[in-house]
C-alpha cells in the first residue's frame, strides 16, 4: 500500500475521532472536533498530490479517496444536525446524493470500469468542507468565549451566513450529482453513449 492510500485510510480513523469529539460533553470537544476535521481535510489534499507527483495513482485510490470523502462529509453533516447547525433535510440530501453516486461507481466497478471524481464534484466537496468548518469554528468560538453565544454577530453568522452556506452547498451537491449521473447513465442503462 502506497503513502497516498495510507493517508486516505487515515482519514477514516480521523473521521471516527471527529464524531466522538463532536458528540462528547467535554469542555473543548468542539475545538478538538474542528482540529481533527482540519487535519482530515489536509490529508485529503495531500493524498491526491502525492499520488500524482509520485505517479502512484491506483484503482484503489480512485475508488477509496472519494468514498472516504463521502464518509467524512456524511459523518460531519449528520453530527451537526443535533447541534442545529445543519437542517436534517440538508444532511439527507448530501448523504443521499453521495450514496447514489457511490452506487453508480459500484455498478461501474462490477463492469470493470472505474469512475473517477470530476472537477465539479471536488468543488462540491470543497463547499461542503467550508460549510462544516464554518459551523465548527462558530462552535469553537462559543467554547472559548466568556460571553453568551446569543450575541448579535454570532447569531447572525449562525443563522444568516450559515443558512446561505447550507443552501449553496445543497445546490452544488444536487447539481454535481445529477450531472455526474447523467454523464455516466450508460452504466445504469447498459447502452453506449
Amino acid at each position: 500500500m502506497n503513502w497516498a492510500n495510507r493517508l486516505t485510510l487515515s482519514r477514516l480513523v480521523l473521521t471516527i475521532l471527529f464524531v466522538v469529539a463532536l458528540s462528547s460533553p467535554w469542555r473543548y470537544a468542539h475545538t478538538v472536533a474542528l482540529a481533527t476535521f482540519l487535519i482530515a481535510g489536509i490529508t485529503d489534499f495531500f493524498d491526491g498530490e502525492i499520488a500524482r507527483r509520485l505517479q502512484t495513482v491506483t484503482n484503489f485510490g480512485k475508488l477509496m479517496d472519494p468514498l472516504v470523502d463521502k464518509i467524512m462529509i456524511a459523518a460531519a453533516f449528520i453530527s451537526l444536525v443535533p447541534l442545529r447547525a445543519i437542517p436534517a433535510w440538508a444532511a439527507t440530501v448530501v448523504v443521499g446524493r453521495d450514496f447514489l453516486i457511490t452506487g453508480l461507481r459500484l455498478m461501474a466497478s462490477a463492469k470493470g470500469e472505474v469512475l473517477s471524481a470530476e472537477r465539479l464534484g471536488k468543488h462540491k466537496t470543497s463547499w461542503q468542507i467550508i460549510t462544516v468548518i464554518f459551523f465548527l469554528t462558530l462552535l469553537t468560538v462559543a467554547e472559548w468565549s466568556r460571553e453568551s453565544v446569543a450575541t448579535a454577530w454570532w447569531q447572525r453568522a449562525w443563522n444568516d451566513a450559515g443558512a446561505a452556506l447550507v443552501w449553496l452547498t445543497v445546490a452544488l451537491t444536487l447539481y454535481s450529482g445529477l450531472g455526474y449521473a447523467w454523464r455516466h447513465r450508460a452504466v445504469v442503462t447498459g447502452t453506449e453513449l
